[in-house]
């Protein structure tokens, strides 16, 4: 086996336990300090449910409710790496979703929820790598496939036509069409949203640390 083939080995093994440890979140799961101290969180904020991890293929991607202030600074900063300008719409993270009224768009309860009219907690969101995505499964074109390596879903430019078929299959309508291009765009796992939050509620952990600590 080479060194490459077995630290992906180790890094899709390492991903899978954690998905069977924790599912999405963490509340009421027994987690180490050190797991703890790796995310950046407390026990207390996960027994909360304030924390949110998503396994990626990559790293796991953990986001903090407790320490994000809704600023939309990775929007800002995901668009300027990625596009060259700053507009919130077409960021890969997203906060402006959830800014106004949390999750009370799925609950109805605007009481508990979160948001300005909630109890001002807010969780960004973005590209989940979902096993069978529903993204890559509904291209006519076979635009959307992942990256060798990374396992990431990328959006092959010249290949996509720009139907927005990817958009409308996306539960959470992560993908967006690029007004100048009519090519879609997606999370490629760069990182410049975590790069630019000032609060680090968004943290991208690799596998190899995390499995360190397990």
């Amino acid at each position: 086996m080479s060194e490459f083939t077995r630290k992906l080995s180790q890094k899709e093994y390492t991903r899978r336990q954690f998905m069977k440890l924790t599912g999405k979140g963490l509340a009421g799961v027994a987690l180490s300090s050190s797991l703890l101290q790796l995310m950046g969180a407390t026990m207390a904020q996960a027994e909360a449910g304030q924390v949110s991890v998503y396994a990626q293929p990559d790293y796991l991607l953990v986001v903090n409710r407790a320490k994000c202030t809704g600023c939309q600074r990775c929007e800002a900063n995901c668009t300027l790496a990625n596009d060259g300008n700053i507009r919130p719409y077409m960021a890969r993270v997203r906060v402006n979703n959830s800014l106004n009224f949390g999750n009370a768009g799925l609950t109805d309860d605007f009481e508990s929820a979160g948001g300005v009219f909630g109890d001002w907690t807010f969780e960004p969101d973005t590209c989940k790598q979902c096993k069978d995505p529903w993204c890559a499964n509904a291209c006519p074109m076979g635009a959307i496939s992942a990256e060798e390596g990374t396992g990431t879903r990328v959006v092959d430019q010249d290949t996509c036509i720009g139907c927005g078929a990817c958009v409308q299959a996306c539960p959470w309508h992560m993908p967006r069409l690029v007004p100048e291009t009519r090519k879609s765009t997606k999370c490629i796992n760069c990182g410049a949203c975590v790069a630019g939050c000032p609060t680090s509620a968004l943290r991208m952990i690799a596998w190899e640390d995390v499995a360190q600590v397990m």
